[in-house]
């Protein structure tokens, strides 16, 4: 018989929104092309440094926000300063970061446009410094007894829902983590992101997440994992003068709860990340080896 111990076990997470974003306006002024910022209302309750965002004119006329991009619409990653503040980036390490200079160029619009900004994330990322999780599965019972009967009947398809709850050392910088951790020099979620998504208030504070109880690098095959779109309920902190800072996250599922085993589906990206359509609109799932 195998005993297997948790070291094995580890978190992924897709940063999402079960809104259809916000609607908010882009003025002219909003623009600062010389510092690569803009401002919208709303941006720092709505998104947070990291998030990859669909922004689309309401009318369908094409966007005039960044250099040389003639479309209705477009995805890039955000940098959210304290004062409100967006930059646009290509990818998620190089928002995270938040460098003027790794910006994208933006160009101001001629007349004011009515834009919606979401949130539009598709890749996981694991989560760093987990001490440890736990995830719970209930189905509900449904009493089914009838008068003159000895022994209860209980109906055998209850509803079924989750929850559970993750234990992390804080962290809140990329200064000091290691990027090797989980897919080497992709840089991994902090748990600052998932304490930030309680005080979201625009756009939820939804995730995807993949819970692995057990994952073997050399063999795939042998992956265990739940898989299941999640809601942040609570978010504690500890701080005590003699022990380390940790973070005690609390969510729960929303929708199909799945118990896998073997490697997740990959899928066909473009170099932004953005997964590439069929005509019907499915993503392309390429076959495991």
């Amino acid at each position: 018989m195998t005993i297997y111990f948790g070291q094995n076990g580890e978190i992924a997470i897709s940063r999402d929104s079960a809104s259809g974003g916000f609607n908010t306006d882009l003025d002219p002024a909003d623009v600062n092309t010389t510092t690569k910022r803009f401002g919208v209302d709303h941006s720092l309750a709505s998104l947070i440094s990291g998030d990859r965002v669909e922004i689309s004119t309401v009318d369908g006329s094409n966007l005039e926000l960044v250099s040389s991009h003639s479309y209705p619409d477009g995805a890039w990653f955000v940098h959210i300063d304290k004062a409100d503040g967006i930059r646009l980036f290509n990818t998620f390490e190089k928002a995270v970061k938040g460098l003027s200079t790794e910006a994208l160029t933006l160009v101001a619009p001629s007349a004011t446009q009515e834009i919606n900004i979401k949130t539009k994330n598709d890749r996981y990322r694991h989560v760093a410094n987990i001490r440890e999780f736990e995830i719970t599965t209930n189905r509900d019972q449904v009493d089914t007894t009838t008068l003159g009967r000895e022994f209860r009947d209980q109906y055998d398809s209850g509803l079924i829902s989750g929850q559970g709850s993750m234990t992390c050392l804080w962290e809140h910088s990329y200064d000091n983590v290691d990027l090797n951790y989980g897919v080497a020099g992709r840089y991994p979620e902090l748990p600052v992101y998932l304490a930030q998504l309680v005080v979201r208030l625009q756009q939820g504070s939804d995730f995807d997440g993949r819970f692995y109880i057990y994952k073997d690098p050399s063999d795939k095959t042998k992956t265990v994992y739940y898989q299941s779109k999640c809601v942040v309920t609570n978010a504690a902190l500890s701080v005590a003068a003699t022990n380390e800072i940790e973070t005690r996250i609390e969510f729960v599922t929303s929708g199909e709860i799945q118990l896998n085993i073997g490697a997740p589906d990959s899928y066909l990206l473009q170099e932004d990340a953005a997964k590439i359509l069929q005509e019907d609109g499915d993503r392309i799932v390429l076959e495991q080896a």
